[in-house]
């Protein structure tokens, strides 16, 4: 529901805002750019479902051979204690929570292509233990919230389009963005656990917490200590590396397993290329309203005004021009990419400008994009709280990325 009303004030407030700059300032081009962007973003959502098939194919029918062969329980078995706290709804030894594991996982390596599919196959497990098969159950919203905030251990794509742009330390948004993302998810799991009334205080979650943070501390140290060239070539290795061990490891399990593996690859392909069809029309229904929401210029001012208002305050507005990278990562990763480049093209890669840009990009995800794809794959239409979930990590991914971009670079 929260998803339908946002959807309709998209279109309202581009017709709005195009309408007076027609009427108020005889602005002719608006309505062309509008109807142009809405035939644009169609496309834009068919070529990404189009481009997904072969890595949903891919990677389902790689989950399949992994839940046939007991890799997914035995991951199951192994986070039983700590999902128990988090997903309490969900039966204890449940196989999704070994889906779900595998997708939080390619999303921390940055494994983007893996991380889609993994966590499709994870919502096909929770609408099965869904008594109410159109409205959004209390895992369903915990496990969307956990991917909308983005926890991510090595940004890749961000360090590589930093040395593109010329850095001179391609890497040195690696640590701020880490920290940006990590009170992002804390955020977001604060803010489903007050609203499905789940207990943090207690043993399990502490020590999971407190392991996180000392593990994070230690990435950080260990990467600290080399040099920009070896980040690069190490943290893309290393993901890559896990990746193709994942694959192999599932494999040698269903030969164990005694299993026919190719024909349960093919069983389990023939499912991703049915959910690649399936997101479809509530793609192009996302990114039709975000791409007239653009053209219209209402995200234009819409900046404007929170400049305004900051430099009002008396507050130091450095941080406004890396505003939009921030406002548009919830609605579109492509869109927050291309003015991330743009911040940096404009204002130096090495710039407070250029740098906050990227920790923005890498603080969290695109919440918009993932609530239509991940529950637009299971049919699911009624929210309830998972909107409002995701965008209070956003805001508070965002709030810590400005906080930590001043200590590290101002």
């Amino acid at each position: 529901m929260v998803l339908n009303y946002i959807w309709i004030a998209f279109f309202l407030c581009a017709f709005a805002v195009a309408l007076i700059r027609l009427i108020g300032w005889g602005d002719t081009t608006v309505f062309p750019a509008i109807i142009q962007a809405t035939f644009d973003s169609s496309k834009t959502a068919f070529e990404i479902s189009l481009g997904l098939t072969g890595v949903l194919s891919l990677w389902m029918g790689i989950m399949q051979i992994g839940e046939k062969g007991g890799i997914i329980r035995l991951f199951s078995k192994w986070l039983g204690p700590l999902f128990e706290k988090l997903f309490p709804d969900i039966p204890k030894g449940h196989p999704v929570t070994g889906s779900i594991f595998m997708n939080l996982a390619a999303n921390m390596l940055g494994l983007d292509n893996a991380a889609t599919p993994l966590g499709l196959k994870a919502m096909e497990g929770l609408q099965a233990l869904n008594p109410k098969k159109d409205t959004a159950s209390n895992p369903m919203i915990m496990f969307l919230v956990l991917n909308t905030s983005g926890l991510t251990i090595i940004p890749i794509s961000i360090m590589v389009y930093r040395a593109q742009m010329g850095a001179a330390q391609p890497t040195d948004v690696f640590v701020p963005i880490l920290l940006s993302t990590f009170f992002s998810t804390l955020a977001g799991i604060i803010a489903v656990s007050l609203y499905q009334r789940i207990r943090l205080l207690n043993r399990t979650l502490l020590l999971f917490l407190g392991g996180t943070s000392l593990f994070i501390a230690g990435i950080i140290y260990g990467f600290a200590t080399l040099a920009k060239e070896q980040i690069d070539i190490y943290s893309t290795t290393a993901a890559n590396v896990i990746l193709f061990v994942i694959i192999i490891g599932f494999i040698l399990a269903g030969m164990r397993k005694r299993i026919n593996v190719y024909d349960t690859f093919v069983e389990g392909a023939k499912e991703g290329f049915t959910t690649a069809v399936r997101i479809i029309p509530y793609l192009v229904a996302i990114l039709v309203a975000i791409g007239v929401f653009r053209a219209s210029g209402c995200m234009d001012y819409l900046i404007q005004g929170v400049a305004g208002f900051i430099t009002g305050c008396g507050i130091n507005s450095d941080f406004v021009a890396a505003l939009p990278t921030a406002m548009m990562k919830p609605l579109s990763g492509g869109g927050a990419r291309g003015l991330m480049v743009d911040a940096m093209s404009t204002y130096g890669a090495d710039s407070f400008v250029g740098r906050l840009a990227c920790i923005f990009q890498g603080s969290t995800d695109t919440t918009f994009y993932i609530l239509a794809v991940y529950f637009g794959s299971v049919g699911i239409v009624k929210t309830r709280h998972a909107v409002t979930c995701g965008l209070l990590a956003d805001l508070a991914g965002i709030l810590a990325a400005i906080f930590i971009c001043y200590l590290f670079f101002n």
